[in-house]
């Protein structure tokens, strides 16, 4: 009996030694997988991913149109190209047109070549021949005649909450046949519909015609 024990115990010792190799490697294998888990950065949800500044759709010659508090046109913003992105819901537009709405006056138009159009639909910048146009308009019970104008430019940033709009490039401004520059930009005032130039300012002032006063 004590020799069969013996054996057994042998038997025992050699099997454990020939599965010492195959726990070694187990114990490798889970020390690697530990210590990859441990140092990989969690992989973010899908919502959590930074977003790339990509299109999420586009459209051919749209407008976009918002009211005010009376529930009467704002503004309009009308384009060859609205692209939409996803990551800041900023709209570019193809070929501009912004028409800014006061009551009892003629409707300012703004345009450019190319414009971009913030996700809060707050600032829109208008780039490459920018133009702010104020249609002549006859004198009233309230106001006096206001002659045609004309604000030209390479760059233009609306304000639209606030109807400001606003240039830091050289400016050009016709009104009647007066016409005036100025290399540091200026201001133009949608409420009164009136643009102040900045810095030093050339150019000549045309009387009005009388029936234009």
């Amino acid at each position: 009996m004590a020799l069969n024990s013996q054996k057994i115990k042998v038997g025992i010792l050699r099997t454990l030694l020939g599965l010492t190799p195959l726990l070694l490697m187990g114990l490798l294998t889970l020390t690697t997988f530990y210590l990859v888990e441990k140092n990989t950065p969690q992989e973010k949800s899908t919502t959590e991913r930074v977003r790339l500044h990509e299109p999420d759709y586009t459209i051919e010659v749209g407008t976009l149109t918002a009211l005010n508090e009376l529930g009467t046109t704002k503004y309009r913003v009308m384009g060859k190209k609205l692209i939409h992105y996803d990551d800041d819901a900023s709209i570019d537009i193809l070929t501009p047109r912004m028409r800014l709405f006061q009551t009892d006056k003629a409707p300012v138009t703004v345009k450019a070549d190319t414009g971009h159009l913030d996700g809060d639909l707050t600032i829109m910048d208008l780039y490459d021949n920018a133009e702010i146009f104020r249609p002549a308009q006859p004198a009233t019970e309230t106001q006096a005649a206001s002659l045609r104008m004309l604000a030209s430019s390479s760059y233009f940033k609306v304000f639209i909450n606030d109807d400001i709009i606003e240039t830091n490039k050289p400016v050009t401004l016709e009104q009647g046949m007066s016409i005036m520059n100025s290399n540091d930009g200026g201001t133009f005032n949608n409420v009164d519909q009136s643009m102040r130039l900045s810095g030093r300012v050339k150019g000549r002032i045309e009387r009005a015609p009388k029936e234009a006063q």
